[in-house]
């Protein structure tokens, strides 16, 4: 009998952040049962939806906490379809044998040119002009900046802010960086300590890790910290910026304009009262919503699966040397 998995995107969410092609090569490795309802279900309705299935591919707002592993005793693997895996609880996971994995990031690019279209944006008033001829009005011409001799702060150096570098680089922005591991010299980019970067940079650029120590990394003190005149982008985690102290900062004109593809609404949304400020270039967490990007975490989360089905433990295991329910079913060989 073939494996069971569910698939727990919410059924309008599934052709977007799913796929089709990565269904079909799904469906050809297992028996799939798919979530019904355009919402993402609670814990007792996964549950029940659940009870006799052997895997989960989780939707990236769909929960793992201790009771759903303790109430799926069928259950083997719980696959995420995405990086964070901060709303699973891997201690219970493991204390029941159940394997955590997580996709690697496919988005690196399409976050990195949402990046640059926000740069372009803020700097010439793209959308305010737009918004304007909508409304009927006749907007009036403000000079803009160029990108060219602009610096871009980049804080955070993971996949994304190094597929931004070069594109920066390209538009003639010298880059100043602020990560906590030391990166390759190259030209026109320096590493430098974030008060550095914060009083350099034209476009501050958030994408640093989500974890205990970078919440609130962007307060008042931090953009009192900015260029005047300067731009804030947050492309990373809402909870990394005090939403208050920005607002606070776009209203005294310490930050000249912000873009936030994140923030702290459901599901990593743009705050509404930030969203609608008139300096602020907001978007419902699309930077890596594209084809490429959603296609490659679906089908890693299938090339997960097919390796668990044939005894290999898949890269992007997180706990591996607890997942006892592997090898108990035969699918991990000892």
């Amino acid at each position: 009998m073939s494996a069971r998995v569910f698939v727990t995107h919410p059924c309008d969410k599934l052709p977007s952040y799913f796929g089709q092609r990565a269904l079909d090569a799904l469906r050809a490795v297992a028996e799939v049962r798919l979530n019904p309802q355009p919402r993402d279900l609670p814990t007792d309705e996964l549950i029940a939806a659940a009870s006799d299935c052997d895997a989960l591919i989780a939707y990236r707002q769909t929960s793992g906490p201790a009771r759903l592993f303790d109430a799926l005793p069928r259950l083997k693997a719980f696959i995420r379809c995405a990086m964070d895996i901060r709303t699973v609880d891997v201690a219970a996971a493991s204390a029941l044998g159940v394997l955590v994995t997580q996709a690697g990031p496919g988005f690196n690019a399409a976050v990195a040119e949402w990046i640059v279209g926000a740069m372009i944006d803020l700097a010439r008033g793209t959308s305010r002009y737009v918004q304007a001829y909508r409304r009927g009005e006749q907007p009036v011409p403000v000079m803009g900046r160029e990108l060219r001799g602009a610096a871009l702060g980049i804080v955070g150096f993971g996949g994304i802010g190094s597929t931004l570098c070069p594109l920066a680089r390209a538009f003639g922005m010298p880059v100043l960086v602020n990560t906590l591991q030391r990166i390759e010299p190259r030209e026109g980019v320096r590493q430098v300590e974030l008060p550095v970067l914060l009083a350099g940079a034209d476009f501050v650029v958030c994408l640093a890790p989500a974890n205990a120590g970078t919440a609130g990394l962007f307060g008042a003190e931090a953009f009192a910290a900015m260029k005047p005149g300067a731009f804030f982008i947050n492309a990373s985690r809402g909870e990394l910026v005090d939403e208050a102290a920005l607002l606070q900062a776009l209203e005294t004109g310490q930050v000249a304009g912000c873009a936030l593809d994140v923030g702290m609404a459901p599901d990593q949304m743009p705050s509404p009262a930030l969203a609608r400020h008139p300096r602020v270039v907001a978007t419902p967490h699309i930077g890596g919503l594209t084809p490429p990007a959603i296609e490659h975490q679906a089908l890693e989360t299938v090339s997960q699966l097919t390796a668990l089905l044939q005894g290999q433990m898949p890269a992007g295991a997180v706990n591996a040397g607890e997942a006892f329910r592997l090898k108990a079913a035969g699918w991990k060989r000892t």
